[in-house]
């Protein structure tokens, strides 16, 4: 059998067991994507997990995507794989930026990380979580980086501060050279002097 023909098969019989639970399934890439509403997340899990057409017993993977211009503005999306059957599966779900997920670690423990990096990353929250906190970013660290409204720079930047004999955090000032790109090969050069490179001038043995 094809495995567009067992990812159907798949779909079919997940539809006629969720129905409460299935937004829509579609198949891509040669793997199946069910589209789920978010409050059924655990039973779905269990579902995929124990039944004995599914075999899905290895989480694989959980993560976010960002849509800003959508009312629940976060995708979380669950990759599952079942060894039994050498088959995959992508669970999803849409959320807002305030609303929980219930967190799957009582389904699969390895949750555990996943849910803490989407956390850190994206702001996504799960309720039931026994320890939700960042995980990839520094302590004091501000906003979401996987955000597409957030800033490539950061808000803050770190530097050692001499006199004050330790670390310090301060909002990012960028100067207007670094702004400002000619778009210009890379071999040519530019025609402004970046800050920093008058230096290479003033070097003992620079005669140009």
């Amino acid at each position: 059998m094809k495995m567009d023909e067992t990812n159907d098969d798949l779909g079919d019989y997940l539809n006629s067991k969720m129905v409460t639970a299935l937004l829509s399934t579609n198949v891509a890439y040669g793997e199946l994507t069910i589209n789920i509403a978010r409050e059924h997340i655990l039973r779905v899990l269990k579902f995929l997990r124990d039944d004995a057409r599914c075999r899905f017993e290895v989480l694989i993977d959980i993560c976010g995507v960002d849509w800003p211009a959508r009312a629940n503005r976060f995708d979380v999306v669950y990759h599952l794989l079942s060894p039994r059957n050498n088959q995959r599966i992508r669970v999803k779900l849409e959320v807002n930026e305030t609303t929980p997920v219930l967190s799957a670690v009582e389904v699969f423990s390895n949750a555990d990380w996943y849910e803490r990096e989407a956390y850190d990353m994206y702001g996504i929250l799960f309720s039931g979580h026994p320890d939700l906190r960042r995980l990839l970013t520094d302590y004091g660290f501000q906003g979401y980086p996987m955000r597409k409204d957030f800033p490539l720079t950061g808000y803050v930047e770190v530097r050692y501060d001499d006199s004050k004999k330790r670390v310090v955090y301060e909002p990012v000032k960028l100067t207007q050279e670094f702004r400002a790109f000619d778009f210009e090969s890379p071999w040519e050069g530019t025609e402004y002097i970046l800050p920093g490179d008058e230096k290479a001038s003033q070097a003992p043995g620079n005669k140009s």
